[in-house]
């Protein structure tokens, strides 16, 4: 297999001989290499083509000693493309001739006859520094792309409902601070995309964002996963490992369903939100973290505060500002937006022309309950995209979705008495999840702790 790491290389020089050695030596190590006798033809090629590295001569038949010819040519050239790496070649080895073409915008300076380790060697540099250009020019679009799509308001959360322009309210104005935050808010209603949108309008907008599931996150494994670890110490730390707040330092950490840690874990994270440091499993360093730290939850945190499973001085700690995210179903409003917004992204993923929504799909979407808020509305218009026959989904294309009201009559045989309300429901939570008291309590908004609680008061 041939090195085509020198990339495409073009040769100007009036000697054939030369151009035809070069060609010969230079086509094992580069991707392409085009020769070129006339100088003249040199702004039609630049024009045309993106070469990595160009050869020129200064001297050509009509001017043999001066250069004269050659920084002409490497002008029009830079004109052309002020990125262009360009390396002079020349019989005559004129010290003040190299500074003069380096000012100009040379690259580099070989004499001929040259060695071919040494010519080898300048245009495999050369072709570096041209990757390197090509490289910050990709990062500097990006940049700008970025930074045009900060100018467009929230133009990654869709919604103008009156509850999510007060959001957007809230957000301009707590991310221009390093305050706390905690968003509230129904399973599946953005509340990662509200913490990045409140990192990408910050102070700290060039640097990391850190995102952890706490509800993923094991007892055993929340110091280190956290917190980092040394090499040793335990079974499986087979090497030194920086926690998510290391990595997070200087940028934001975002830590969703923070109401799933037990007590024990709670004071941890607390002792190291109130120190700024952390201490890696199997040392005694101290490691200075300095983070903007966003918290999520679908829980009720403050009556978990009542009930003694979530700790008041971390609530204190972690929630400067509070933002509440209302379900969809208090959403209307923005229901139209979201669904056109994931229609054309789905109907570009598998290639189908659609031209929108029948008004009997728009109403069912509406009247819908939707549970699982935008997740699931996003789910749906994905299913209905791949089953759809037409190019305008209708309300049929959405047989799939619950037509059942959106609450539910509780069954407590004609009962008011609240105790006995909330005995039923529990109950039925219960049977639901097939006796699985986790899965029951994260249903009922619960913690573990407090169900149990209420399974022993009411004897079930």
């Amino acid at each position: 297999m041939e090195d085509t790491s020198l990339g495409k290389i073009l040769i100007v020089d009036d000697n054939e001989d030369l151009l035809f050695a070069a060609k010969m030596l230079l086509k094992k190590y580069a991707k392409e290499v085009t020769i070129e006798k006339d100088p003249r033809r040199i702004p039609f090629l630049v024009n045309n083509n993106n070469y990595d590295v160009i050869l020129l001569d200064m001297n050509f038949t009509e001017d043999t000693t001066s250069g004269k010819e050659g920084f002409h040519w490497l002008k029009q050239i830079k004109e052309i493309d002020p990125k262009a790496v360009v390396i002079l070649i020349t019989a005559f080895g004129d010290v003040e001739m190299a500074v003069q073409a380096l000012k100009e915008g040379a690259t580099d300076f070989i004499l001929k006859p040259w060695q071919n380790e040494k010519l080898l060697a300048t245009l495999s540099a050369a072709s570096r520094l041209k990757e390197s250009y090509d490289q910050v020019d990709n990062i500097s679009q990006k940049s700008r792309q970025l930074q045009a799509d900060m100018k467009k308001p929230f133009s990654e959360i869709i919604g103008q409902s009156s509850s999510m322009k007060n959001i957007f309210s809230i957000i301009d104005k707590v991310a221009q601070t390093d305050a706390n935050v905690l968003i509230l808010g129904e399973n599946g209603t953005g509340k990662e995309l509200i913490a990045r949108a409140i990192h990408d309008r910050s102070l700290r907008r060039d640097e990391i964002f850190v995102g952890v599931d706490m509800g993923a996150i094991t007892e055993t494994l929340f110091e280190s996963e956290l917190f980092g670890h040394k090499r040793g110490a335990f079974t499986d730390a087979k090497e030194d490992r920086a926690g998510r707040f290391e990595v997070a330092d200087k940028g934001t950490l975002f830590l969703d369903e923070i109401g799933n840690l037990s007590m024990p874990l709670q004071s941890k994270l607390l002792t190291v939100l109130q120190k700024r440091e952390v201490t890696r499993i199997g040392t005694n360093k101290s490691i200075p973290v300095d983070i903007r730290l966003i918290s999520a939850t679908n829980m009720k945190v403050h009556d978990m505060v009542m009930d003694n499973t979530f700790r008041q001085d971390l609530l204190y700690r972690v929630n400067t500002v509070e933002i509440f995210l209302p379900p969809l179903r208090e959403r209307q409003d923005d229901i139209p937006l979201l669904a056109n917004h994931f229609l054309k992204i789905y109907a570009k993923k598998y290639r189908k022309d659609f031209s929108g929504f029948k008004p009997a799909a728009i109403q069912l979407l509406q009247n819908y309950s939707w549970p699982g808020n935008i997740r699931e509305l996003q789910h749906a218009i994905e299913r209905a995209i791949i089953m759809a026959e037409g190019n305008e989904l209708d309300s049929r294309d959405f047989f799939f979705l619950s037509s059942k009201p959106t609450t539910e009559k509780v069954k407590s045989n004609g009962t008011l008495n609240l105790d006995e309300v909330e005995k039923n429901v529990i109950q039925k939570a219960i049977d639901k999840n097939g006796g699985n008291i986790s899965k029951a309590a994260k249903e009922l908004g619960l913690t573990r702790a407090s169900l149990y609680r209420r399974l022993e008061k009411y004897g079930l």
